[in-house]
C-alpha cells in the first residue's frame, strides 16, 4: 500500500520548484493532489499531467483560502494533509528594504500559514486526523545578510509550528517544518555560475539539495510513518546547520 493512499492533500505554492515535486511525490503515493498557487498557466499544466485538481488561491487573502478549502472538502469529503510550501522573496538589507517589500513577505510567508491553518484545521478536527508541514529555512535557523524580512518569517514558522503542534496534538493533528538548504531551483539555476559555486563550498556534502529530496521530507512527515513526531523542525540541507 503506498504511503499517502487516498488521502486529500493540499499543498499551497504547488505550480513549481519544491511544490511541485511534492505534488508530483504525493500522487506517486496515492494521495489525492490539490494544488494552490497564483501561477495559473504551470498549475493547470502540472494537474493535468498528474490527475490532480489545481485552484488558483492566493494564500494571503483569508476569503479565497475560506472557498477554495470548502471546495476541496465539498468534494472529497474530508481534508488530511496541508503541506504550507508557498512563499515569496523580497530581499534586501535594512536599510534599503521598504515597508512594502517587510510586508508583502509576512502577509505570504507568516500570515498566509495561519490563515491556510486556521481555515484547513478545523476540517481535520471534524476527522480528529491531519498532518501540517510547514515551509520554513535553514536561514530561519541562522540568519541570512539581506533576508530580515524572509528571515523573520521563516524564524516565525518554526514557532508557530511547536506551538500549533501543542494545540492540536492532542485532537489528532501532528504539525511539522521542514527547513530546506540551497535547493536547486529554477531562481537558483538562473543565478551567476560562481554564487552557485559559493553556495555549494558551504554545503558539508559539497552539492546543492534537490526539489524531490524535501518532497521526500514532506511525504515522510504527511504520512503514518511519522505520527510519533510533532513540533520538530527538519533541517534537509546537507548538514549545513553541523
Amino acid at each position: 500500500m503506498k504511503r499517502l493512499e487516498n488521502k486529500v492533500a493540499i499543498i499551497t505554492g504547488g505550480a513549481a520548484g519544491i511544490g511541485a515535486a511534492t505534488a508530483r511525490k504525493f500522487k506517486e503515493e496515492g494521495a489525492n493532489v490539490i494544488i494552490w498557487d497564483l501561477d495559473e498557466k504551470r498549475g493547470n499544466a502540472l494537474a493535468t499531467e498528474l490527475g490532480a485538481t489545481f485552484a488558483k488561491v492566493n494564500t494571503a487573502n483569508y476569503a479565497e483560502i475560506e472557498a477554495a478549502a470548502k471546495e476541496v472538502n465539498d468534494n472529497f469529503g474530508r481534508i488530511d494533509i496541508l503541506i504550507n510550501n508557498a512563499g515569496i522573496t523580497r530581499d534586501s538589507t535594512l536599510k534599503k528594504m521598504t515597508p512594502e517589500q517587510w510586508q508583502q513577505v509576512i502577509d505570504v510567508n507568516l500570515t498566509g500559514v495561519f490563515y491556510c491553518t486556521k481555515i484547513i484545521s478545523e476540517y481535520m478536527l471534524a476527522n480528529s486526523w491531519g498532518r501540517i508541514v510547514n515551509a520554513s529555512s535553514v536561514v530561519g535557523l541562522y540568519g541570512n545578510f539581506g533576508q530580515t524580512n524572509y528571515v523573520a518569517t521563516k524564524a516565525g514558522l518554526i514557532g508557530m509550528t511547536k506551538t500549533l503542534a501543542r494545540e492540536l496534538g492532542r485532537k489528532g493533528i501532528t504539525v511539522n517544518a521542514i527547513a530546506p538548504g540551497f535547493i536547486a531551483t529554477e531562481m537558483v539555476a538562473a543565478m551567476p555560475e560562481n554564487v552557485i559555486d559559493t553556495m555549494k563550498a558551504k554545503v558539508p556534502i559539497g552539492r546543492l539539495g534537490e526539489p524531490n529530496e524535501i518532497a521526500n521530507a514532506y511525504a515522510f512527515l504527511a504520512s503514518d510513518e511519522a505520527a510519533y513526531i510533532n513540533g520538530h523542525t527538519l533541517s534537509v540541507d546537507g548538514g549545513m546547520t553541523v
